[in-house]
């Protein structure tokens, strides 16, 4: 039987095999230039330059009852339990990372786990109220004409 020829590798895939292999390097996470270690040293005056004018506004004017508590919460508890909370207008502040909190949307509590990207964001904007509308066949009160479905 005769043997098959083989053929040498394309000059193009030795191209690839010679080619250095680049590392990437995961960006590091930085809020207005400062590490996440260097956010959690900072006091909350010394933030709010860092923060948008409507959340230091918010935040001179003094947090609400709901809102102390909610702080006083995450800084007693521990990183691993959940909080509930219905307060979805608090600012996530660098103290909160790591924490879990459940924010109530209307309907349910939605699990919110704190990211060091989420510093400067309310907690409403992780817990959405509205869900997908999903398109099915007529509904409630529909018409005589809109009820009709066709068997194929």
């Amino acid at each position: 039987m005769a043997s098959k020829k083989s053929f040498g590798s394309s000059a193009r895939t030795m191209r690839k095999l010679r080619r250095k292999k680049i590392e990437v390097k995961k960006a590091e996470f930085r809020f207005c230039g400062l590490t996440e270690e260097e956010l959690r040293v900072l006091s909350i005056e010394e933030l709010l330059p860092l923060l948008t004018s409507r959340m230091r506004r918010t935040m001179n004017r003094g947090l609400t009852k709901l809102q102390n508590k909610l702080l006083n919460d995450v800084n007693t508890t521990e990183k691993g339990n959940a909080i509930k909370t219905h307060c979805r207008n608090m600012i996530i502040l660098p103290s909160f990372i790591g924490h879990r909190l459940d924010v109530y949307n209307g309907h349910e509590f939605q699990r919110v786990d704190i990211e060091p990207h989420m510093v400067g964001h309310y907690l409403g904007e992780f817990a959405l109220t509205r869900k997908k509308v999903k398109h099915t066949g007529p509904g409630v009160g529909a018409t005589r004409s809109s009820k009709y479905m066709p068997l194929k």
